[in-house]
C-alpha cells in the first residue's frame, strides 16, 4: 500500500458511512461495552468481553453497516482481511491449539470477524466457544492468561497499526 492512499475508500463505493440505528455494532461506542484496542478510518479491533471464559477474543468491526465480505470492493476486503491476520498473529504468541477466524454474522448481521485464541484446556475445546461447555476450568489458568490481555492490547493495536501507512495509523484507546 502506497503512502497516502485511503485503503477504506474506493471510488466504486459511496463515500457516505451506512449506519443502522438498531444494530448493536454500529452503535457499540454508545453502549459503553466498546473495548476498542484499535481504531482506523475504517474498521476497529475491539477485545470481546462479552463472552466469560475466553479473554483472547478480539473482534475485526467494520465501520459501514454492511452485511458481507462482497460489500466490499476488492481493496476494501484485503485491509479487512489484512488486520484479521495481523490480529490472528498477534495471538499465536500465546501457543494456542488453535486460532479460531470465523465471521458469522446470523445475530447480528453487520460484518465483523472473531478471532479467537483457543487452547486446549479450555472450557468448551474443540467445541466451538457458544457451544455447551465440556469442563469446568481452574480458575488459575483464566487468570493467567487474562493477566497477558493488556499486554495483548497494546501488541494488537501495534500490529493494526502496523498495517496501515501514515496517516491512517491505527489509534489506541
Amino acid at each position: 500500500m502506497k503512502t497516502g492512499e485511503r485503503p477504506c475508500v474506493d471510488d466504486e463505493v459511496p463515500d457516505t458511512v451506512l449506519r443502522d440505528p438498531a444494530c448493536p455494532l454500529c452503535n457499540e461506542s454508545d453502549t459503553g461495552i466498546d473495548g476498542t484496542v484499535a481504531h482506523t478510518e475504517c474498521l476497529r479491533v475491539v477485545r470481546a468481553t462479552d463472552v466469560a471464559g475466553f479473554p483472547a477474543f478480539y473482534r475485526v468491526v467494520w465501520h459501514e453497516h454492511v452485511r458481507e465480505m462482497s460489500d466490499l470492493s476488492p481493496r476494501q476486503r484485503a485491509v479487512c482481511m489484512e488486520v484479521v491476520v495481523a490480529v490472528e498473529r498477534v495471538l499465536r504468541q500465546l501457543s494456542p491449539a488453535k486460532i479460531n477466524v470465523a465471521s458469522l454474522g446470523n445475530v447480528v448481521p453487520h460484518l465483523h470477524w472473531h478471532v479467537v485464541a483457543r487452547f486446549d484446556w479450555d472450557s468448551h475445546f474443540p467445541d466451538p466457544i457458544w457451544a455447551a461447555p465440556r469442563r469446568s476450568v481452574g480458575a488459575d489458568r483464566l487468570e493467567a492468561l487474562a493477566s497477558e490481555v493488556a499486554r495483548l492490547d497494546e501488541r494488537v493495536a501495534r500490529a493494526v497499526g502496523a498495517a496501515f501507512p501514515p496517516p491512517l495509523r491505527a489509534r489506541t484507546g
